[in-house]
């Protein structure tokens, strides 16, 4: 399933509303949470039930359309509009992930209680060892001494690889020992993209991985010398910011609100989103090893107090209060890891 909204998602969602509603009438529940646009599903039982609802909101739907170039249709874009502004209305409380989702709400609902619960948990799974990123390098056949330039996650156009295969050709005149690593993207993606980074001159320094499971990630980012995020659209922060926070390796992100709502010039180098100021900046996470070192010292920093697993957990506990006040519910939570 692509991600995003799509036709297929349909009939999904379909079945989904059938179980839920099912479930509704057999069980007994106290509330419910519901998440994206299940959150129409969730509000329309939760007033058949009488009972709170919850809407899980990581994204905004009528910013999807966009985001994903899946319509243009302005009669598409308003439908969606009326079902966030429904969903959110009839929620006892909103969850987001990121301050500018908590602007859409409030300006859909001032009144919406609002909880902002950052995707950011980490969990024991995100530690990696020296060895562990050693072996990265040797799978990728590269040495001690090569600066690798990692981006991790999904090939989507609002990510803007196009952004980083131009930088990396200007990176290359400087540096022509840097390699760039792309961990994710599907075949077809991967294709486009090979053909992206053929056009741009980088065909020789550019590695594809492929997806990798999660569970490899961490010594992937721990193996990198620089962690990359060229986004130029979308406002929500990439859930891969806080994995790259996490990891104390210098992040390269275009100074836009997608990315600014966490990074700073402290924790990150923020640049413009012109191939020349995105190269820039990698060569200077590469050039400038002591900036480099104390920018990934502040970042993991900030993971570790302001994006902390127990930051997460007080958060939600503030969510379930929110949600059911007379039950004074008190979240227990474990790391299964």
């Amino acid at each position: 399933m692509q991600v995003g909204p799509s036709l297929a998602k349909i009939p999904l969602d379909a079945m989904m509303a059938l179980t839920a509603a099912r479930l509704a009438v057999t069980q007994s529940y106290d509330a419910i949470h519901s998440h994206e646009e299940g959150g129409l599903i969730g509000v329309l039982l939760a007033a058949v039930l009488r009972i709170p609802h919850l809407y899980d909101m990581h994204s905004s739907l009528p910013q999807q359309l966009t985001n994903f170039a899946f319509s243009r249709s302005a009669v598409i874009r308003r439908l969606f509009l009326a079902i966030e502004r429904l969903m959110i209305r009839r929620s006892r409380v909103v969850v987001v992930i990121c301050p500018s989702l908590e602007e859409t709400v409030r300006k859909i609902d001032p009144q919406a209680h609002i909880v902002l619960i950052e995707n950011a948990p980490g969990s024991v799974d995100e530690q990696s060892s020296p060895a562990q990123a050693a072996a990265v390098r040797r799978t990728l056949e590269l040495d001690d001494t090569t600066p690798i330039v990692l981006y991790t996650g999904t090939f989507e156009a609002y990510q803007s690889l196009d952004l980083l295969f131009d930088a990396m050709a200007l990176v290359h005149s400087a540096r022509p020992d840097a390699r760039v690593v792309l961990a994710g993207g599907k075949p077809d993606q991967i294709s486009r993209a090979q053909e992206q980074a053929r056009a741009a001159g980088i065909e020789r320094v550019t590695v594809f991985t492929g997806e990798r499971p999660a569970s490899e990630i961490p010594a992937y980012l721990a193996a990198a010398d620089v962690l990359v995020s060229p986004r130029s659209r979308g406002t929500n922060t990439p859930l891969k910011i806080y994995q790259y926070l996490r990891s104390g390796r210098p992040i390269v992100a275009t100074r836009l609100l997608t990315h600014t709502q966490v990074l700073s010039d402290q924790t990150a180098i923020l640049t413009g989103i012109s191939p020349r100021e995105f190269a820039g900046g990698i060569l200077a996470a590469i050039g400038d090893p002591d900036r480099a070192a104390a920018v990934g010292r502040r970042a993991r920093d900030l993971a570790e107090t302001k994006y902390s697993y127990e930051a997460y957990l007080e958060r939600t506990r503030q969510a379930c209060a929110a949600l059911l006040p007379s039950a004074a519910p008190r979240v227990v939570a474990k790391d299964l890891a």
